[in-house]
């Protein structure tokens, strides 16, 4: 039988329910509970099985059904409830974007990322980065941010997993039907659907652009499955991180390129462009492009312009995670493009250069990002630390602290995440949180709900999770064939009242999984204590490339079956948006040990404990700022290994201790009425600490104070006048790099002498300049209080030049005050300085005496 295509047929809406159209298509029902309840009022085993897809349920739901509805009143009640609450939402111009910057209310952030984590059915992400995307994105909308995403729309999204009966991974790939998510075509000023076109080898390919509305704000996302490319072609927004390098660097330029074309078509002019990790970079040449074409700018003129609005985010704490590309492969894929920039192949090639231990030099992606943009972030504030020494090299000379790399610590979307079960205990015992969630006073009226009441509701969320584990457990073993006795034990599995340990995340191989059974004795004998029961459940995926990840997952299986672990490990396939709900609502305590400082944030772990979960993890990422030790537990010390035994040794004997010494007794410590108080007090201070640090509310004011405005404001001063401080700037910098040989530095100062706190050194230095203008330099001592030999970060304080020595050479001088006792280390230096600059270090030159 030959299927021309398919068509997906919908009942017709009454005029009373027509807006349900509207609701389903906007993600603001994702997170508002009373709207996913009144979907599910229209059919609850319906709703399930469209998994919480309401588009999806409006076009499998009876005509009868809609019609008995609209003339429901208590339906229509609620209904009308919903509306109010969404029009309120929508039409609300008191935002907090409005009020604290009223100049640039119209100023739109464009925010690129590979990929967008909005809700389990729209499934085009794979993790954390896109998880935390999304819940950007909400809160941007949340806070009335102007503010527009931009992605790919990939028609078979990420993998569902199975694991096979041996525990094997299986990844398999649904195509998704379009019409039956909640997107639509994106449509310029004239009302057309968009479609932009770019270049690749030999050919154009064209993506038609789709529009996802996330409250507020819209995200569109880019779709080359169309009948203008080619089969080949079409396959390009097919999967997430799928295929070769071909493919990747082909997404990259529809992300990057594309993206910047789609906005244009649909008449958006970003004031501010943020790329959320490097996949995106190419954006910032597509831009280049534009201004070297329409304004006859160099380049170099229009990267100063470019890079001054620009903020890149970086999550990868290793250099082999980030995205690179050979030369040939670049020259393949932008010879006539790097033309269109005036630049030749070697200048084009240099700019993204990285250097390989015994290897090919490559083009890569985050050094692209980072010399096309002026604000760059990590996401934790040691992520912020291991990202500055990572790319040091691109500023040679800086200290490592002056790397102009900072750090936003990554939150997550309260609304989102939080349990309806808990949300109604904190509207009747600390209300304010709604209006003030990243406010510290907003909860500290949790202490206030009644050790009973938040019991119980702890309890509930236990018993939903797990019936949602043992339903798929039991899907699975069916699947597998097994007998009617192994899917009976299914019904018995995970005993509610026993203290039950989460750990769910992407199975790389530095997130260790296995950990947990390094002395398989030790832990049988913690899980098997007849009155302190102990279970865990795993669930994960692995990129199907990734084959170290896979086994971790196989092996996470096999111990599963094996006696004395089988009834107390559970590993569950299929992890997403749904199963992580229920995982980080309903365990007790949420286990994390990657291998420091390779844990860039995390962000599961703030979803655990906005819902009372206890954290117990290794202090890396988010844990090093959360971690105050009332409110969780530390998996060994804040220290790197260089030894990978030893470290793993270190961490696994740490987390069988604090399992046995601290956390199993305090789980079961119960007071006359049965209730765990002790237990009780740190899950409530794991709420009221970390709720309103770890939101995307409070991560996106952060952004927009500290990097999104202040890249507005740079931007325009660059632009204004047909871009003549960009002219200038380029110029400047072109003057000072090619002149740099000339300068000549020394300095005299004491080598070893002995001080008092209060007393200073007075330090003298002499340039010699050559032909360059002295005020375009600055000379400073940096000082610097050493702690176990090294130090960390440097005081800077600028000499003052004092006379003019002869031609071109001139003395400077200044004096060393330390104002505390201990080993300072000092030096001088001089670098060029510029009040167009944004970072001190911005031109990478540094020369020390």
């Amino acid at each position: 039988m030959n299927l021309l295509g398919r068509v997906s047929v919908f009942p017709s809406l009454p005029e009373r329910i027509r807006r349900f159209d509207e609701l389903a298509h906007n993600m603001w029902w994702s997170w508002n509970p009373a709207a996913q309840e009144l979907f599910k009022a229209l059919s609850a085993e319906l709703w399930e099985k469209v998994y919480h897809n309401p588009v999806k349920l409006l076009c499998e739901v009876s005509q009868e059904r809609l019609d008995a509805l609209a003339g429901d009143r208590e339906f229509l009640k609620r209904y009308d409830e919903v509306l109010d609450l969404f029009d309120a939402y929508m039409q609300d111009e008191a935002t907090w974007f409005g009020r604290t910057f009223p100049s640039h209310r119209g100023d739109v952030v464009a925010y690129f990322s590979a990929e967008f984590g909005l809700h389990e059915s729209l499934p085009i992400y794979s993790g954390g980065l896109g998880i935390l995307a999304g819940d950007h994105c909400k809160s941007a909308s949340d806070l009335g941010l102007p503010f527009v995403g931009v992605g790919l729309l990939y028609n078979q999204g990420y993998f569902r997993q199975r694991l096979n009966v041996e525990g094997r991974q299986e990844a398999i790939y649904d195509k998704l039907n379009f019409n039956e998510l909640p997107i639509q075509p994106a449509r310029d000023l004239d009302g057309d659907e968009v479609i932009i076109g770019v270049e690749l080898p030999g050919r154009r390919v064209f993506a038609k652009v789709w529009e996802v509305k996330v409250g507020r704000i819209s995200l569109y996302l880019l779709d080359t499955d169309i009948e203008r490319n080619s089969a080949e072609d079409r396959r390009f927004s097919a999967q997430l991180y799928g295929g070769d390098h071909d493919m990747r660097i082909a997404q990259e330029i529809i992300l990057g390129i594309g993206g910047v074309r789609a906005l244009r078509a649909l008449g958006i002019a970003p004031a501010m462009w943020h790329m959320n990790e490097g996949h995106a970079a190419f954006l910032g040449l597509e831009r280049a492009r534009e201004l070297v074409k329409a304004e006859g700018l160099t380049f170099y003129e229009a990267m100063e312009a470019v890079a001054a609005n620009a903020v890149f985010t970086t999550h990868t704490p290793v250099p082999a995670g980030n995205d690179a590309f050979a030369f040939d492969m670049m020259e393949k894929f932008f010879r006539s493009f790097y033309q269109e920039l005036r630049i030749t192949r070697e200048e084009f090639l240099a700019i993204a250069r990285q250097d390989t231990m015994g290897g090919p030099a490559l083009f890569s992606m985050t050094v692209l990002a980072l010399r096309m943009s002026r604000r760059a972030n990590g996401v934790s504030k040691l992520h912020g630390e291991v990202s500055r020494d990572i790319w040091k090299d691109l500023w040679q000379g800086v200290p490592v602290s002056e790397v102009p790399i900072t750090h936003i610590t990554n939150g997550i979307h309260t609304e989102t995440w939080l349990a309806p079960e808990m949300a109604q205990l904190l509207d009747a015992y600390a209300p304010a949180w709604r209006d003030q969630v990243d406010a510290l006073e907003s909860w500290d009226a949790v202490s206030k709900i009644p050790d009973g009441e938040y019991w119980a509701a702890r309890r509930t969320l236990k018993v939903k999770m797990i019936e949602e584990v043992r339903a798929r457990l039991r899907a699975m073993r069916l699947r597998h064939g097994e007998s009617p006795a192994r899917i009976r034990e299914v019904d018995t599995m995970l005993d509610p009242d026993a203290l039950t340990i989460g750990f769910a995340r992407r199975f790389a191989t530095y997130k260790r999984a296995t950990l947990l059974f390094r002395d398989l004795d030790r832990i049988k004998a913690i899980l098997h204590k007849a009155d302190r029961p102990v279970q865990f459940i795993f669930a994960g995926k692995s990129h199907p490339a990734d084959e170290p990840g896979k086994k971790f997952i196989q092996a996470i299986y096999e111990y599963a079956q094996q006696e004395g672990l089988e009834d107390k490990i559970v590993i569950v396939e299929d992890y997403d948006m749904n199963l992580a709900r229920f995982l980080v609502h309903g365990v007790d305590v949420w286990l994390n040990n990657p291998r420091r400082p390779l844990e860039a944030s995390g962000t599961s772990g703030q979803k655990a404990a906005l819902n009372g979960v206890l954290n117990f993890s290794v202090l890396d990422g988010w844990w090093c700022e959360g971690y105050n030790g009332q409110n969780g537990w530390s998996i060994g010390e804040e220290r790197d290994y260089k030894d990978l035994e030893e470290q793993d040794d270190a961490d696994s004997v740490s987390m069988y201790q604090t399992l046995e010494d601290q956390i199993v007794p305090l789980y079961y410590d119960r007071n006359a009425q049965g209730v765990p108080a002790a237990w009780i007090r740190h899950s409530k201070e794991a709420i009221r600490t970390l709720a309103p640090a770890y939101s995307t509310r409070r991560m996106v004011q952060d952004y927009s104070r500290e990097l999104y405005v202040p890249a507005m404001e740079h931007g325009v001063k660059l632009a204004e006048d047909s871009f003549a401080l960009a002219r200038h700037l380029s110029h400047w910098k072109g003057m000072v790099r090619l002149n740099w040989h000339q300068i000549h530095l020394e300095a005299s100062g004491p080598r070893e002498q002995r001080l008092t706190v209060g007393e200073a050194v007075s330090l003298e230095a002499r340039v010699r300049f050559g032909g360059l203008d002295p005020a375009h330099f600055v000379v400073e001592i940096c000082q610097g209080r050493e702690v176990d030999g090294t130090v960390k970060r440097f005081e800077v304080t600028p000499m003052k030049r004092a006379a003019r020595v002869s031609e071109g050479v001139y003395a400077y001088e200044g004096r060393l005050h330390p104002n505390t006792g201990g080993s300072y280390s000092y030096g001088v230096r001089i670098r060029p300085a510029h009040p167009a600059l944004m970072d001190d270090n911005e031109v990478g030159l540094v020369r020390w005496a």
